[in-house]
């Protein structure tokens, strides 16, 4: 198990100098839990989402090393990405940047996960969220499935 990091990450907005480490981290971490996907191929695709997606929180350590990010609309809910470190994994990161997610968007929050992933769907039904719906990811091809969080599921 990681040591917890999360009390000591620093949550920022991202700017255009953060890029290319987010895309480093991106790679490595999708290419560690998927491995028979090409994600150095799906850099470019990354790249423009970072000028398409509204909100970019990043978590850095104190260093200003990137520990992760998400990538998110505050207005739809919709959460794009949610990228750790690999050596994050398991310390908490993710959960901070995904409490600051539901924060920002207060009606709830929405995303797919690829089934597949399973430290993720188990990761997001910790957090609250509920399955709405299967789907298929447009790139990959594999099954994919949508999950919701609003604050009433929360509650109950």
């Amino acid at each position: 198990m990681n040591e917890p990091v999360a009390d000591h990450a620093i949550l920022t907005d991202a700017t255009a100098a953060d890029h290319e480490a987010m895309a480093d981290l991106w790679v490595a971490s999708w290419s560690a839990i998927m491995p028979a996907l090409d994600f150095t191929a799906r850099r470019v695709w990354l790249m423009s989402r970072f000028d398409t997606n509204p909100h970019i929180i990043l978590a850095k350590d104190a260093t200003g090393r990137v520990l992760g990010f998400a990538l998110y609309d505050g207005v739809s809910g919709w959460l794009d990405q949610i990228v750790v470190a690999i050596d994050c994994f398991g310390t908490g990161v993710a959960r901070h940047l995904l409490e600051y997610v539901k924060t920002a968007c207060p009606e709830g929050v929405h995303l797919d996960v690829n089934i597949d992933n399973h430290r993720a769907v188990a990761f997001y039904l910790r957090e609250g969220f509920l399955k709405t719906r299967d789907g298929t990811n447009a790139s990959s091809g594999l099954p994919t499935m949508t999950m919701r969080w609003t604050p009433t599921l929360a509650t109950q």
